[in-house]
């Protein structure tokens, strides 16, 4: 019999007596019940997750997948395509914000090229992983073929495994391709059935003209598309080759045991049509930001999301999720570091 997609493997459960042993010692720690908010529940989510008694966010795998989009063609962005490719060196070179925070996170960082518009300037330093020349225009044609979508699901497995490799304790995923956010707009508008008008967001930085328009091309791509709301085929129809990655990389991610930190509004795409997939998906995603991307609300509301930062982020790439990590790694320290009122001889009894 043919062995099943690693995405139809089974996704283990988080570790109930580890949650509970956590919730014990927070009860315990030399602080009020619940003093430390957020800290606390993070603490022993990671807990449960990574089945241990000592949480931890120290070794942390990053994964930058990249691809261009034929919507491109109906004049959605205000950049051309030529950047994806540029951005794929800037992120070897070391001068992209994601860039950045994986080196002060002394983080493994990964690109993945899934098929560019035009080459990318580098070669060297980036995981070639490629599609096709970029997606078809989802505005009249489908995005991709399902085997297109197979292979982008595959490449993003490859990354969890890549991962799984690095024995990661924490996973975060980002996204280049101009245009992504007009394909992801689609997306969460098929999956959520929303109106086009509801989630187009600004994206690189349209003006209400642009985003107009972009909500024009949506509305056309949601017509093409129907009333399918089924996860894979959104994916095809709507998606990007990177998007689907993500998508195949969290599933990877679960079934492999490593938690997952969601980043904004386009991972948050991924993140939904997988858990669409993939319920038991859900348990393994803790989220990093809240995008400034307006459909970002809807979509956290939709997997019932908190998020650990809201800064008016929207760059992608990753960025916000990393800078959520000092503060994973704070409740991480807290949870593991601080004495027991036992441990300190201090008197709890009320």
């Amino acid at each position: 019999m043919p062995q099943p997609f690693p995405w139809q493997t089974a996704i283990p459960s988080p570790s109930q007596t580890h949650r509970e042993t956590a919730l014990s010692r927070q009860g315990q720690l030399t602080k009020p019940a619940g003093s430390l908010g957020r800290l606390e529940a993070l603490a022993v989510d990671l807990a449960a997750l990574q089945h241990t008694d000592t949480p931890a966010a120290d070794r942390i795998s990053i994964a930058v997948f990249a691809a261009d989009h034929g919507v491109c063609a109906e004049d959605i962005s205000a950049f051309p395509q030529a950047v994806t490719g540029q951005m794929i060196a800037n992120f070897v070179a070391g001068g992209a914000a994601i860039s950045v925070m994986a080196r002060h996170l002394q983080a493994r960082l990964d690109v993945i090229n899934l098929g560019t518009a035009t080459p990318a300037p580098v070669t060297d330093g980036v995981i070639d992983d490629s599609i096709a020349a970029g997606t078809a225009n989802l505005a009249r044609e489908a995005a991709m073929s399902s085997a297109q979508l197979e292979q982008a699901l595959a490449a993003g497995d490859r990354a969890a495994q890549r991962a799984a490799d690095q024995n990661a304790q924490l996973f975060i995923g980002g996204e280049m391709g101009i245009g992504n956010t007009t394909s992801a707009s689609a997306m969460a508008c098929a999956l959520l059935a929303e109106p086009a008008v509801t989630l187009a967001g600004p994206g690189t930085g349209l003006d209400a003209d642009g985003v107009s328009h972009k909500a024009t091309v949506i509305k056309r791509a949601l017509a093409r598309h129907g009333d399918n709301r089924e996860p894979l085929a959104v994916l095809a129809s709507l998606g990007g080759f990177e998007i689907a990655a993500l998508a195949g990389a969290l599933i990877g991610c679960a079934v492999r045991g490593i938690p997952v930190l969601v980043d904004g509004f386009i991972v948050t795409v991924a993140a939904l049509a997988a858990v669409r997939l993939r319920p038991e998906l859900r348990d393994w995603l803790l989220f990093g930001h809240h995008s400034r991307e307006p459909g970002h609300t809807r979509l956290l509301d939709a997997l019932n999301a908190e998020p650990v930062l809201n800064l008016s982020m929207r760059l992608g790439e990753g960025s916000g999720a990393a800078v959520a990590v000092p503060l994973i790694r704070s409740a991480c320290a807290l949870h593991n570091g601080m004495a027991t009122f036992a441990d300190a001889g201090v008197n709890n009894a009320e």
